[in-house]
């Protein structure tokens, strides 16, 4: 079974959503038929991610970076994370409290340390703080897990 960790963006416009989506089903399908998909569940591109991997037999494991980590996420986005997060089949519980940059940061190279490959759905800029994409992508590249971006053509992020 191949494990892939995903990083990406969060905040995509709709249309994006659907490039994304549309990319991330087209890369799975080269570690069919076992794959087990490993993400936080963040809105965007995680989200996408994790739905993706279930709807194409694989299993979801959930790193939780905090015991606050739902809560800072998007309201609008909580209905997808409980339905995702009760398909998983393992979840991993970080010991932080607080939802912060170290907590999502860890969750991440927790995610690496058990990847085979690293999805980045990264549009290829710098991180806008620590933890971002750039910085995940940094650390497992550091770590020799190949990393495999994914940008259509086309997608933006807000």
């Amino acid at each position: 079974m191949t494990r892939i960790a995903v990083s990406g963006h969060r905040g995509l416009p709709p249309q994006s959503v659907a490039l994304v989506d549309q990319a991330i089903r087209e890369a799975l399908t080269d570690y069919l038929p076992a794959i087990s998909g490993l993400s936080c569940l963040a809105d965007g591109a995680d989200q996408i991610f994790a739905q993706a991997v279930l709807d194409l037999g694989g299993e979801l494991e959930v790193v939780v970076p905090a015991k606050e980590y739902r809560d800072g996420l998007p309201s609008e986005c909580h209905a997808a994370y409980d339905e995702l997060s009760s398909r998983a089949v393992r979840t991993h519980r970080l010991d932080f409290v607080a939802s912060t940059s170290e907590s999502h940061m860890t969750a991440s190279t927790r995610m690496i340390s058990d990847a085979d490959v690293l999805f980045a759905v990264w549009d290829g800029q710098p991180a806008r703080g620590y933890g971002g994409t750039a910085d995940v992508v940094g650390e497992a590249r550091r770590r020799e897990v190949p990393v495999r971006v994914i940008w259509p053509d086309g997608a933006r992020r807000d």
